[in-house]
């Protein structure tokens, strides 16, 4: 039974390493991906609007049900990336490293709209726009992160040499989400402690928690669908790349018969 699992499992592997098959899948899961992602981001937004007001922070909480799929987002993706830099480091998958340097965008979005959002809510409930709190200040770091790995894998020319270099900056960066996680534990800070996923369960009212997790949900499902596009995206740039490469390659072997 064991032996099956994993040769199915390997099998799996197997052809999802194949670019073309690849692309014939996510062709395939995209529009179902986007189209029910985008249903459920609307039936958790509106089930925000029409929730109750907080009886402190009044309308303004209805933030939440933006920023916090975001903050989950810019961890979330950043979690996939580690996978990505280990499938590349390790296990030497072929798409590891177009997963990475497609998620990363995607990723830097999400943290901004995360740190944007998380702006606008705290300024009515601190009376600032920005404090150099322990959790804003590593989510911080973590978009600068984002916006390096995506220089790294621009500015490096080598294709092979950029998804080392930038797959080692993931898996360095990572030991940020956990310091991102429980910062408001760790230290005194004026970002609110965890109010959902908590060992003893969540504190928020049911007519509040459903709504906001389902609007992560969707936004979940759409990071799916933005991911497989931009991987789509990479492996038809690089095989235009190689084409043109190759038709260079031959141009300059032309050349020199002919001199």
């Amino acid at each position: 039974m064991n032996d099956s699992t994993g040769t199915a499992n390997a099998s799996i592997f197997t052809r999802l390493a194949n670019p073309s098959r690849f692309i014939e899948i996510a062709d395939r899961l995209i529009p179902w991906l986007a189209g029910f992602g985008l249903l459920v981001v609307a039936v958790g937004l509106i089930g925000g609007w029409l929730a109750p007001e907080d009886y402190q922070q009044g309308a303004t909480v209805r933030i939440m049900y933006l920023h916090v799929p975001f903050a989950w987002l810019s961890m979330m993706i950043y979690g996939v990336m580690t996978l990505a830099a280990l499938g590349t480091l390790i296990w030497r998958h072929p798409l590891a490293d177009v997963s990475l340097k497609s998620a990363a965008p995607i990723g830097a979005v999400f943290t901004f709209l995360a740190l944007f959002t998380g702006s606008v809510w705290g300024r009515p409930m601190w009376g600032t726009w920005w404090v150099w709190d322990a959790r804003l200040t590593s989510v911080f770091v973590l978009f600068i992160i984002y916006l390096g790995l995506i220089a790294l894998t621009r500015a490096t020319p080598e294709p092979g040499q950029a998804a080392r270099a930038s797959a080692i900056v993931t898996l360095v960066g990572a030991l940020n989400l956990p310091i991102i996680k429980f910062s408001v534990d760790w230290w005194n800070t004026l970002h609110q402690p965890a109010s959902v996923f908590r060992a003893d369960g969540p504190t928020i009212a049911f007519s509040m928690l459903w709504p906001l997790l389902v609007s992560a949900i969707g936004f979940t499902l759409l990071f799916g669908a933005l991911h497989l596009v931009a991987m789509r995206t990479e492996i038809w740039r690089r095989r235009v790349h190689t084409m043109r490469r190759v038709a260079a390659q031959r141009a300059d072997r032309s050349m020199r018969r002919v001199r």
